[in-house]
């Protein structure tokens, strides 16, 4: 088969078309992969139809799979979490722009969303380059935010929120972990060596040393502008679409409008690196 990129906007994403990872890729194949996911940061591989042994065995030719810290994952695969939203819930998981679980001390480098169940309309995906966030802003506050460090929770409302519902149903016990992160607001990519801003509203609480009233000034404005329009793309998920995106780089807020309908999608994260 050959693979076919298609890209989706100017600033990120691309859909992978002719692929399928259901069997275990060359080495030179993986190369390929990983070189197109780190130029457009977000990549759609299309048409997929996989077991959680697959689905697990393909993530393991990209990283090392995480568990979840809040939820209990999939029975004999704790490292596939499902995503899901009811026909009767209103809230949706995740439903605020963020990347995830920045409280982490070694936040995860990449996310996978394997997509099972969707509506007829709606659940869409946006993502935005965290890139070109940086490198938009005057070079005097990229001197500001250069010397800076961002504290980062779980316990945050707007994402406390997003989770009660599953945390109710299938939570696991997050008392023996470390949740809190102190990460550079500017954060250097370790494969690509470009600077990205690395604050999310889910998760960023207030600057280092600031306390948090401080902070909220200068957190409110790069919340507004890491989300510019130029910045981002748009995925409208197909069944069976493996999304895979890198978290060192992009935030991504899944849209909630498509109440009465049930979603699932099953997710991995691949362990990352202390951020610098």
């Amino acid at each position: 088969m050959i693979m076919r990129i298609q890209q989706i906007s100017p600033s990120c994403g691309a859909y992978v078309s002719g692929l399928d990872v259901s069997t275990r890729l060359s080495v030179e194949k993986v190369r390929q992969l990983r070189e197109i996911w780190l130029k457009h940061k977000v990549i759609i591989i299309r048409d997929q139809s996989l077991s959680s042994t697959q689905y697990l065995a393909f993530a393991k030719q990209l990283g090392t799979p995480d568990i979840y810290p809040f939820l209990t994952g999939l029975e004999d695969f704790p490292e596939i979490t499902p995503v899901l939203k009811q026909e009767t819930e209103k809230v949706n998981f995740g439903g605020v722009w963020h990347s995830d679980t920045t409280y982490q001390p070694c936040p995860p480098m990449a996310t996978m969303l394997y997509a099972l169940e969707l509506p007829p309309l709606g659940g869409d995906t946006l993502f935005a380059n965290q890139v070109q966030a940086y490198e938009s802003l005057s070079d005097g506050l990229k001197d500001t935010l250069a010397t800076l460090k961002i504290i980062c929770r779980p316990d945050k409302a707007v994402a406390m929120a997003t989770r009660a519902d599953r945390i109710a149903e299938n939570g696991r016990d997050t008392s023996e972990d470390s949740l809190i992160g102190i990460h550079p607001v500017i954060r250097t990519h370790p494969e690509t060596q470009k600077k990205a801003l690395y604050v999310n509203q889910a998760h960023s609480v207030h600057f280092q040393g600031w306390s948090t009233a401080e902070s909220d000034g200068l957190l409110n404005y790069l919340y507004a502008h890491q989300i510019r329009e130029e910045f981002q793309c748009r995925h409208a998920w197909q069944k069976g679409d493996l999304a895979i995106w890198d978290n060192r780089c992009t935030l991504h807020y899944p849209i909630n409008d498509y109440d009465g309908h049930r979603r699932l999608l099953h997710r991995i994260t691949l362990k990352g690196d202390k951020p610098v």
